[in-house]
């Protein structure tokens, strides 16, 4: 993690990641895993059959030129719009979703066209869909606010932003490379590039790395909703809620106190989470998609 002062500071793709907002959402039931146990292994499959994952899988639910730019620009709220998911998830998603410095026209046609049927897939490498079974409570004050027990079964998921995403980093890297001596910036490795923020190419990247973001949580807002598919289609009861989703590949302006003094400042957080009072950070293992496990809260 690394924080800039806006006037002076940068902004790096490397400092986020290339899957911009790659985050993990954890979703609970109602019920106790004693009793579904016999139904998790058809769950599972379910879930595979709703999820599409895996290198290069699309979706069959697709979205024109239009509403894809909507996506970028609106995040989660467009997709609970579009009737995938429900106005009470948008209030445990970091930023309710949406980052309002995203802006569609930044991110190229070649990183859109990737990202086109990527909406509600999982990809590969360590991301996942996983159930699983809260098996030890150390803070019963905070658990009772999240409303989880011991013996629940609640799920995972762990996905970014995909192909777009990726290619919203690649495009800006090559970007960035060839600007910094106009900055007299040197690195020792071109993934490291950076520019001022406030240049108009640091304006621009963080204009596009906030579409991708919203792209990342509007996946997950998909993903949530086919895993709802999937758990009424077996277990029927006890709709699914969203507890919180958090990313941990984005860059944001916070304000922050330094010195005894309020100060703005652009945030990277590359494989970190924010972790302010009251809450959750959740923390993904890198388990295999589609398992079955134990949790501890």
């Amino acid at each position: 993690m690394a924080a800039f002062d806006l006037d002076e500071g940068v902004i790096s793709p490397g400092g986020i990641g290339y899957d911009i907002n790659c985050g993990v959402c954890l979703l609970a039931s109602g019920e106790y895993f004693e009793d579904v146990r016999g139904r998790i292994s058809e769950l599972a499959k379910e879930i595979y059959r709703q999820v599409p994952s895996g290198v290069g899988h699309g979706n069959t639910i697709t979205f024109s030129s239009k509403q894809l730019d909507q996506v970028l620009r609106d995040g989660a709220p467009r997709m609970v719009a579009f009737g995938y998911g429900e106005t009470d998830d948008l209030g445990h998603i970091e930023s309710g979703g949406v980052l309002d410095a995203a802006d569609a026209s930044k991110v190229s046609n070649h990183a859109k066209q990737r990202g086109r049927d990527q909406l509600g897939t999982m990809g590969a490498g360590n991301h996942f869909v996983e159930i699983d079974r809260i098996d030890t409570i150390y803070d019963h004050n905070a658990a009772e606010r999240m409303g989880l027990f011991e013996g629940q079964v609640v799920i995972q998921l762990h996905t970014g932003s995909r192909g777009l995403g990726h290619q919203i980093a690649t495009d800006f890297i090559r970007v960035m490379n060839p600007a910094m001596p106009t900055y007299d910036i040197t690195v020792p490795d071109r993934e490291l590039c950076c520019v001022p923020f406030c240049s108009t190419e640091g304006q621009e990247y963080f204009s596009a790395m906030s579409a991708g973001a919203n792209f990342a949580w509007s996946n997950r807002q998909l993903i949530t909703w086919e895993i709802r598919q999937a758990w009424k289609a077996v277990i029927g009861s006890s709709p699914l809620r969203v507890v919180y989703d958090v990313a941990h590949n984005i860059a944001k302006v916070e304000t922050h106190e330094i010195d005894c003094q309020s100060c703005p400042l652009l945030v990277h957080r590359k494989g970190a989470t924010r972790a302010f009072p009251g809450q959750p950070v959740i923390i993904p293992d890198g388990s295999p998609v589609l398992s079955a496990r134990s949790c501890e809260v």
